[in-house]
């Protein structure tokens, strides 16, 4: 049986989980009163971070589901961030949509799949 590895395990869930190789984040959330870019911002460093603790980086994503608490005022904000922060070539799958997030104070949350290097 392949061993199922957890990284920043709380009692509900972890931040990261590792499995055959997969690297599976939980929903990455910017600061709360932020605006979309700045959220995005936060959302994006903190999913280098994790990837980077678990043993991977974002040139190895597979796939991002984007969800956004409204998506007619911040996909364009959004996009303008993560097409800077996505190495050319390296473009993963993706999807977004809109969503009622945790908080209302919440613009954005990113959930990512990556291959660990």
């Amino acid at each position: 049986m392949t061993a199922i590895t957890r990284i920043e395990t709380g009692k509900r869930m972890s931040n990261v989980v590792i499995h055959n190789g997969v690297v599976h984040l939980a929903g990455v959330v910017g600061e709360p009163g932020k605006d979309a870019a700045g959220q995005t911002r936060d959302c994006l460093a903190e999913i280098e971070r994790l990837l980077t603790l678990a043993g991977s980086d974002k040139t190895r994503i597979l796939r991002a589901q984007i969800w956004l608490a409204d998506i007619n005022a911040d996909f364009a904000a959004m996009n303008a961030e993560w097409d800077a922060w996505v190495p050319a070539g390296h473009a993963p799958a993706r999807a977004t949509g809109q969503a009622s997030l945790a908080t209302p104070d919440y613009r954005v949350e990113i959930i990512i799949t990556a291959a660990q290097a």
